[in-house]
C-alpha cells in the first residue's frame, strides 16, 4: 500500500458482538500506518463498544447510522478510499461484491469460518487456518493469507516474550473469556476456583462486559483475585501466569506464541470451532462447553 492511500476498516464492537474484531484490526491498521497509509474506521455506535480505543490510537472514526452497504459506499467514494478491510460476520460475499462493483475499491476480508468472500485478499490469521479450503470460496486471483506467518500480535507480546518477568510465589491462573464475556464464564470459573484458595487468579475483561458489576462485586473482597478492566498489560499478565483459561479465539494465538499452557473453553459454536479442533489435535486442554465438574478435574491435574 503506497504512501497517503486511505484504508477504511469496517468493523463493530459491542457487548453482544465482543471486542476481538476491533482489537485485531488495530494491529493490522498499525502495520499499514507505518507504511504511510491514512487509517479510517467505520463503526456503528452499539452498546458496549470500544470505539474509544480507535480514537486513542489516533485514527479517524466515522460513526455509521446503519449497516447499509449504500451508506458505506457513499463514504468510500467521498473519502476516495483505496482499500476496505472487512472484519464482520454480518458482511457476506454479496455485500462485498456490491462494494467492489460500485466503488472499484480493493478489498481485504478477514475470515475464520471458511465462508465465501468476494475480495482481493483473504486473511485468516489463526494458527488453525488452512489455505487450501479457500480455493473455491474466493475469486480467481485473490491472495490467500493464512496461518502462523500472518498471525497478528500486538507489540506488547513481542516484548513480553523477550523479557523475563518476576513471577509470583504462588501458582497463578490467567482468565480471559472474551472482552464481552457473553456467557458470563469469568464468574462461573472463579466460583469453581474457590476450591483452590491458595491460587492467585488474574481476570481480564473490558467495559463491554454486561456482567462487569457482578464480577466487580464478587472480586472486591477477594485478596487472591486481581480484576483488570481494559488493560494495556495483557501480555505481561499472561507472561507472569503459570496457566490460563481462555476461549479458542485470537487469545489462543497469543498464548501459543508465549509458549503458555492453557485450557480453551468454547463459547461460540461457529467462529471458535476450527480453533478448538486445532488445539485438540495439538494436545492442548479443551472443553466443548463449560462444565464446572470437568473444569475442576482438569485444574486438579494441572495444579
Amino acid at each position: 500500500m503506497s504512501k497517503n492511500k486511505i484504508i477504511l476498516f469496517r468493523a463493530d464492537s459491542s457487548s453482544k458482538i465482543g471486542t476481538g474484531h476491533i482489537m485485531r484490526d488495530l494491529v493490522l491498521a498499525q502495520k499499514y500506518a507505518k507504511k504511510g497509509a491514512k487509517i479510517i474506521f467505520a463503526s456503528r455506535n452499539l452498546e458496549g463498544n470500544i470505539s474509544q480505543k480507535i480514537v486513542d490510537k489516533g485514527y479517524e472514526l466515522v460513526t455509521l447510522e446503519s449497516h447499509s452497504k449504500k451508506e458505506l459506499k457513499k463514504i468510500i467514494k467521498k473519502r476516495q478510499v483505496a482499500m476496505v478491510v472487512f472484519d464482520h460476520y454480518g458482511i457476506d460475499a454479496k455485500y462485498e461484491k456490491y462494494i467492489k462493483e460500485k466503488t472499484g475499491v480493493k478489498i481485504l476480508s478477514f475470515d475464520d469460518t471458511y465462508k465465501k468472500h468476494y475480495c482481493d485478499i483473504l486473511l485468516n490469521h489463526n494458527l488453525s487456518a488452512d489455505a487450501k479450503r479457500y480455493k473455491k470460496l474466493v475469486p480467481k486471483g485473490c491472495k490467500i493469507r493464512c496461518g502462523k506467518r500472518y498471525t497478528l500480535l500486538r507489540d506488547e507480546f513481542y516484548k513480553a516474550k523477550k523479557k523475563k518477568f518476576k513471577r509470583s510465589n504462588v501458582p497463578t491462573i490467567f482468565i480471559a473469556m472474551g472482552g464481552a464475556d457473553t456467557a458470563e464464564l469469568n464468574l462461573k470459573i472463579l466460583k469453581t476456583l474457590k476450591k483452590f484458595p491458595k491460587i492467585k487468579k488474574i481476570v481480564v475483561t473490558t467495559t463491554a462486559n454486561k456482567n462487569l458489576k457482578k464480577l466487580q462485586k464478587f472480586t472486591q473482597d477477594e485478596r487472591n483475585i486481581e480484576l483488570h478492566i481494559n488493560s494495556n498489560r495483557v501480555a505481561k499478565l499472561m507472561a507472569q501466569s503459570d496457566f490460563a483459561i481462555v476461549t479458542p479465539s485470537v487469545i489462543a494465538n497469543e498464548l501459543v506464541y508465549l509458549k503458555k499452557k492453557f485450557l480453551a473453553i468454547r463459547v461460540v459454536q461457529n467462529n471458535q470451532s476450527e480453533m478448538l479442533k486445532y488445539l485438540q489435535k495439538n494436545g492442548y486442554a479443551t472443553m466443548e462447553k463449560f462444565n464446572k465438574k470437568e473444569l475442576f478435574n482438569i485444574l486438579k491435574k494441572v495444579l
